[in-house]
Parts: C-alpha cells; structure tokens; sequence
C-alpha cells in the first residue's frame, strides 16, 4: 500500500485523538501503542471507561467503569498494509470478499462505505462501531445509539465530528484530491488516512534477520542461526509461520487454555471463544484463530488469541506440547488487571468440563516434542531476531497534542 504523508500525518493525529470515540475517552493508540509494541501489553484489554495506558490501565468507576473485558488479546499492526493480506482480525472477520458488492465481507455487510481501497482501510472503521472498545455504551452518546439502530449510522456522526474541527478540515482539503471543502469528508477518508499512518509507521523490514537475508553473515549470532535452522527445517514452524510475513493467513486451532468472556456465536448461552466458527458457522472452524504474523513478536507480549502466555519460550513450549502446557498453566500467567465485578465471568469457562474438553481436542499442530531446552532457547532467541530497530527503539512518534484539545495517552 503506497503512502502519502500528508494523509499519513493526518491519520497520526486521529490515530491518537480521542474525538474518534463515543465517549471521547479513548483513542485508536490506547490499545496499539508503540510503547507495548503497537498493542497494550495486556492479555485481554480494558477499552471503553478504563483509566490509563498498558498494564497499567485500570477499569474505572462508578457508572462509566469498564462493563466487559476486551474478549481477545489486542493485535499488533506491523505490516498489516502488505498486499498480500487478505484477511485481518483473530477469526478473520474482516476480509476481501465480493459477496457484499463492496468488495469486503465485514460486520458491516452491505452497509460498509464503498470506495474503500484495502482490507486495512476496511478494519480500522470497525473498533469506533464496537461498544466495549471505542463506542461506549448505550445511552450514554449519540454514536452508540445510531450504532444500535444500525452500525453504520454511527459512522456520520465521527466524520462530522472531525471535519468540523478547523485542523482537521483544512488538513482533509490539502491532503486528499476529491475532497475540495471540510464538508466533503466522510468515514472512509478518516479510515485511509488512519491506514495511511499505520503503514507509514509500523511498517518494519528492518531486523537483524533481514539484514543476515540481505547478505550479513555477522547479523545473527550462532544461537539465533541454530534456531532459523530449527523454525525453517525440523521444528516445523515455517508450515505455518510460513513467507515474509511469517504467517500463512490461514486459522489453525492451538487448543491454548481458556479464560475470560470470549467472543461466541450470538446464540450461545454462555463466555467462550469458538474462534473463526464464529465467522464462518462452519463448525470445522471451531476454536481456530488465524496465524499471527511473527516480525516484532517480541515486543507484543503477552501471546496467544487471548494473550494466555506472557513470554515466548511459554508460548514456543506450548505449541510443543499443548497438553503439557495446558497442565502448567494457572491465571497468575496472566497480565490482568483486577475487575472484582467481572471476576465471576473470568475464568467460569474452566467449570465446564465439556467444553473444556471439545477446546482440548480441536487442534491443527503436531509439531516434533523431543527439542531440547537449548533447542527452544535457539528458537526464542531467533524470534527476536525478528525485531526491527526502529520498532525496538520507538521511532514512531506520538503526538502530544491533537486538534480536539482531548488529553493524548502516551
């Protein structure tokens, strides 16, 4: 995806900027920070009434605390402007699909703006729609009400909201050619130019393993070499982790252990995930999630659809050996904050031994269980050679002032 950057900087202000939430208090960058590796450092995240940024965050008070945990552990959005990414979100929801006639199959169905020019464009419409991530909950604004009456009526009401701001109005009218008045600005130009910036600054093909690539024999130390050898040849994890994203785009089914309220089928009576079935409706697709793309990955802990695991060697020893893994873990593996009144809806999936079983069973990697721990060191060690410098050293920038005058979370 080609980068404009009067558009991109654009879209780093409204990136960061709270106007683009219900409640105007929370932004696109309070989940995605740069600082946690473009996500919150968070297994389940705090969205909409919480109070802070990563691991600190907290939920709330009173009638604007937190109503729900973010069901799934917030993605990191490295590369997502790459071509030959089809498909986004841990079940896929968000895909290119003529099937609508808009050319993405999305929540939205046939009410999704048309004229939008990528899958990324498309995604980052979605969480201002969303009530526990940026919308709020009904009754307490106009946006979340028009959502409720349709999910596309609230998206009008933020376009309005930003182009009536002198900055941002001027700023659409120089930087987009259509766009010849503040009035002309609509959702989908907000959503490229967020987009816009997203691949501008979390675009990263900078690592030491590029540079090895690249012809530096001297770039990656022996260990991180041993683990190459091992991801790309007998570990197996090249079948899935597999191109220059390091992902197969595909959903496998990881059997990682179950906790929080998940996000189910609209009829199901109680918390779990069932993962891209819910999607789909196929019920092959149960409890498969699609493969994270591994660039960074070191710097996007906790891992897992949930964020189950807080490091990579968990994770690694985890897709070993699940049952192994499964048997070791317990919530204090977890980074999450304390909600005394969603505790009863934390971990209750762990009381259902059925389903807890059906999760167990459903599972796509059998991958070699004899490595070594020096083995899985090599591994993890290579993992990190997968970290771009400038996404190590912080280089995007965030604003400390936005047009709406709204704090800016940094």
């Amino acid at each position: 995806m080609p980068v404009d950057p009067a558009k991109a900087e654009l879209g780093r202000l409204l990136f960061y900027d709270k106007i683009l939430s219900g409640n105007r208090n929370i932004s696109c960058g309070t989940c995605h920070s740069p600082r946690f590796g473009t996500t919150d450092g968070l297994s389940l995240g705090l969205g909409e009434g919480g109070h802070g940024l990563g691991p600190d965050r907290r939920s709330g008070a009173g009638q604007d605390r937190i109503q729900k945990r973010i069901p799934r552990n917030a993605p990191a959005l490295w590369n997502l402007g790459a071509v030959s990414i089809d498909v986004v979100m841990h079940d896929g929801r968000i895909s290119r699909d003529p099937i609508f006639g808009n050319g993405f199959n999305t929540p939205a169905e046939e009410w999704l703006p048309r004229g939008l020019s990528s899958v990324l464009v498309a995604q980052a419409l979605f969480p201002m729609t969303s009530s526990f991530e940026m919308a709020g909950n009904v009754g307490e604004n106009q946006v979340i009400g028009a959502v409720r009456d349709r999910i596309d009526l609230g998206w009008p009401i933020l376009a309005k909201r930003v182009r009536s701001l002198p900055q941002y109005g001027d700023g659409f009218v120089a930087a987009f050619d259509h766009i010849s008045r503040p009035e002309d600005v609509e959702i989908q130009d907000i959503a490229e130019a967020l987009a816009q910036f997203m691949v501008q600054d979390f675009t990263s093909y900078d690592s030491p393993f590029d540079a090895y690539l690249a012809g530096d024999t001297s770039a990656l130390t022996a260990q991180q070499k041993n683990g190459a050898d091992l991801f790309f040849g007998t570990a197996g994890c090249s079948s899935c982790h597999a191109g220059p994203l390091f992902s197969d785009q595909r959903f496998h089914a990881l059997g990682l252990p179950a906790f929080g309220p998940g996000r189910a089928r609209r009829f199901d009576p109680y918390a779990r995930d069932v993962g891209r079935l819910g999607e789909s409706d196929d019920l092959a697709d149960a409890y498969r999630f699609r493969t994270p793309m591994l660039r960074n990955v070191a710097l996007t802990a906790p891992y897992g659809h949930n964020g189950a695991y807080p490091t990579l060697e968990r994770m690694v020893r985890h897709h070993l050996d699940p049952d192994a893994a499964r048997a070791a873990w317990s919530p204090d593996d977890l980074v999450l904050p304390d909600v005394p009144w969603l505790a009863a809806v934390d971990f209750v999936i762990q009381q259902d031994r059925l389903e807890m079983e059906r999760q167990s069973r459903a599972r796509d990697i059998f991958l070699r269980t004899d490595l070594s721990d020096g083995d899985i060191s090599a591994l993890v060690a290579f993992l990190h050679a997968l970290t771009g410098a400038a996404a190590q050293q912080q280089h995007s920038v965030i604003p400390r002032e936005v047009p709406s005058g709204l704090p800016v979370d940094r």
